[in-house]
């Protein structure tokens, strides 16, 4: 058995022995022992992508920072809105550097320490036990500014904040310490994220990530239009004028966008389901959705994400 393949497992026996023992960790975390997301498969974001790459020397080459007397950052910061790619960002870095990749959602993980209570000592000490016996791995604080999070209703001003930033500190701390992790954070709320995680040895690095409109969104369609024509086996679209398709809309998130093309294909299987013969996908009909996404997100209080 190869070694990456005895490493894969063992993360994943590690973590998931920790999870059924601990309520929270099991509820708001997630563990991808091998992930396989290439750079390649982000449309546009350079900056974000070249950072990541940097940042991944940290595991593959991190004698390379000695010979130009510096060090790797103890943390990369990801911000910009939701939608916008910090995760697919955060899984290429574990992908590149070979590493299990476990996902923490903080505002989850917020919740159910609230709710359970009584168990932070256990998961402290679970938590840096846990991980200084895992093989090396890149984990993500999903959403540290955890009190503007939708997962827990916007702007929650009836938060324990400070037993809740402990924790977290703690837990960004602890993670951090352990020989090999490579920690990233992300917030769509940075203007009123807390200082204490940008200190020095937390989060020292941070990298906007903010698509480049419309070259990015249209490098990003591209890449996912082709993806999809690879699941399905055969060509889906006409020759699409991507530029054209998101020339005068702004608002949504790349990964809105992606919802957006969906969307079309899925109403193409729903008429082939019925009988039909649908012909490929045109400019006008993705265009023909994204007014349809308009309409109802000027109906929602919350932008983005799922429409009728």
């Amino acid at each position: 058995m190869e070694d990456s393949t005895i490493f894969r497992e063992r993360a994943q026996n590690l973590w998931g022995s920790f999870a059924r023992k601990m309520d929270p960790v099991a509820q708001a975390t997630s563990i991808d022992p091998g992930p396989d997301f290439d750079l390649g498969r982000i449309g546009g974001l350079e900056g974000p992508k070249e950072e990541i790459q940097t940042y991944a020397c940290a595991a593959t080459s991190p004698e390379v920072y000695g010979r130009w007397g510096t060090y790797p950052p103890s943390a990369l910061l990801l911000i910009g809105r939701r939608g916008v790619g910090k995760t697919l960002l955060a899984r290429a870095l574990a992908s590149l550097t070979d590493t299990a990749f476990i996902t923490v959602a903080v505002p989850q993980l917020v919740i159910e320490v609230i709710h359970r209570g009584g168990q932070v000592a256990e998961l402290l000490s679970g938590w840096s036990q846990t991980l200084a016996e895992m093989p090396p791995v890149t984990l993500l604080f999903e959403e540290l500014e955890f009190s503007q999070a939708r997962e827990i209703g916007e702007r929650r001003q009836d938060l324990p904040i400070g037993p809740v930033m402990d924790l977290l500190l703690d837990l960004v701390d602890r993670t951090i310490a352990v020989e090999g992790s490579l920690v990233v954070g992300s917030t769509s709320h940075p203007e009123t994220l807390r200082h204490a995680f940008l200190q020095p040895k937390r989060f020292e690095r941070v990298v906007e990530v903010m698509p480049l409109f419309p070259q990015d969104i249209v490098a990003a369609l591209d890449v996912h239009a082709a993806e999809a024509e690879k699941r399905a086996g055969h060509a889906l679209f006409e020759t699409i004028d991507w530029k054209r398709v998101v020339d005068h809309h702004r608002e949504p998130s790349t990964g809105d966008w992606v919802r957006i093309v969906h969307a079309v294909l899925r109403r193409k299987a729903r008429d082939e389901a019925g009988g039909e013969a649908p012909p490929p996908v045109t400019s006008e009909e993705i265009i023909a959705e994204v007014q349809r996404f308009m309409r109802t997100s000027d109906r929602l209080t919350v932008p983005s994400g799922n429409y009728l």
